[in-house]
């Protein structure tokens, strides 16, 4: 925000943030034109964004490179114009001097129909429409889940770069799952309806169904980002920690035991608290069924914080409803938003959050930074940061 001009402050967005402000939609010529016209304020009071070092980027949040330089593929050239979204002018403009020589426009406002063949990446944005802009050759989703994108009809038929945010809200969605697992384990929200009914008693129902962490066993589904922080977590805990991943036993020194998917059944069966942390890929649709609940110890605590079409909801209702499951903590769930009727409401020792667990007040600048780092590579034919397979769905 400009100093001392409040007439002239300017909001700053965040990737995957609504517009705080009411204002009618942006269309800019050029990032340079921005950052002429920010300059020329009274003052030269400009909104400041924190640098970053690339490098050390990579290390705090661990995000993958690809092994080879974009300019190596056969479709690769600099980018013309690039359409950035949800960006305010001045965050266009930081991004801008990273890409010199490249147009940087506002994707809220451009006219897609009319100058759509111009363009040649989108940040922020994949949909139908920007998949069929001639041109594009790139895509940068502000999400980790890609797979709406993926399942567009047109994205297999393009097969445009597509990056993503995976790995940057893994600790804070790790923090979430953990605060799930110890709220059921502790009987929170019981005792949240007992303040409601100004209740002081601990003779109730909640307090004999109280349990520690400490010492129980925790089976990750899915030792990706989000698994490795939340096992990192639970091991501070003092919990046993095992994990599944599709394709490798190696695993941090803190997981005791990692299996691959032919092992899952004996795991769950092992666990008293079950992460599920999975992307949705045609292989992981469903997987929690009334079978895979049932070969969970009865009793145990279920937490998703990965993708809600990965849960078969109704089966899952049921395993509360029968005692098979003790309680569940979903962040996410199938679907969604989940209709005011949905039976699942009802469900008992049930925590629900609309998918907010990748929410905070720390990661959002570190969102940009991937973006604005991305940018810098793909100008210069670097090596992309956190590229999805299309075929892997991740």
């Amino acid at each position: 925000m400009l100093r001392n001009r409040k007439s002239l402050a300017i909001p700053t967005q965040h990737p995957g943030e609504a517009a705080s402000m009411n204002t009618k939609p942006l269309a800019l010529t050029a990032g340079a034109l921005m950052a002429l016209t920010l300059a020329a304020l009274p003052g030269h009071a400009q909104p400041s964004f924190p640098d970053y070092d690339p490098d050390q980027l990579v290390r705090d949040f661990g995000l993958s490179e690809a092994d080879q330089p974009v300019r190596e593929q056969a479709d690769w050239g600099k980018p013309n114009l690039v359409l950035v979204a949800d960006a305010s002018p001045a965050r266009l403009a930081w991004l801008q001097s990273v890409a010199p020589g490249v147009q940087l426009r506002a994707y809220e406002g451009f006219d897609l129909a009319a100058d759509g063949d111009q363009v040649d990446a989108v940040l922020g944005v994949c949909s139908a429409p920007v998949l069929d802009l001639a041109q594009l050759r790139w895509i940068q989703i502000y999400t980790a889940g890609a797979e709406k994108c993926l399942r567009l009809p047109a994205f297999d038929e393009r097969r445009p770069l597509l990056t993503n945010m995976q790995r940057i809200s893994a600790p804070v969605i790790a923090e979430h799952a953990v605060s799930l697992m110890l709220a059921l384990s502790r009987q929170l929200p019981a005792f949240l309806d007992q303040q409601r009914d100004r209740n002081w008693s601990r003779s109730t129902p909640p307090v004999a169904k109280m349990r520690v962490v400490h010492g129980k066993t925790l089976l990750v589904v899915g030792l990706g980002g989000i698994g490795t922080q939340t096992a990192r977590r639970a091991h501070a805990l003092g919990m046993r920690v095992t994990a599944t991943r599709d394709n490798s036993r190696e695993g941090p020194a803190f997981v005791s035991e990692v299996g691959l998917p032919d092992d899952l059944p004996r795991l769950l069966g092992e666990a008293d608290i079950v992460l599920n942390s999975l992307p949705l890929t045609p292989d992981t649709k469903d997987l929690f069924d009334a079978a895979a609940f049932g070969q969970m110890k009865r009793g145990a605590l279920f937490v998703n914080v990965g993708r809600g079409g990965t849960v078969v909801t109704e089966d899952l209702r049921a395993a509360l409803e029968s005692g098979r499951l003790g309680g569940a903590g979903l962040d996410v769930t199938d679907p969604e938003p989940l209709p005011a009727d949905h039976p699942l409401w009802q469900a008992p020792n049930l925590i629900i959050t609309p998918h907010v667990a990748w929410s905070t007040d720390l990661d959002r600048e570190a969102r940009w930074q991937v973006v604005r780092e991305n940018l810098r590579r793909y100008v210069n034919g670097g090596k992309m940061l956190s590229v999805v397979d299309p075929d892997e769905g991740y």
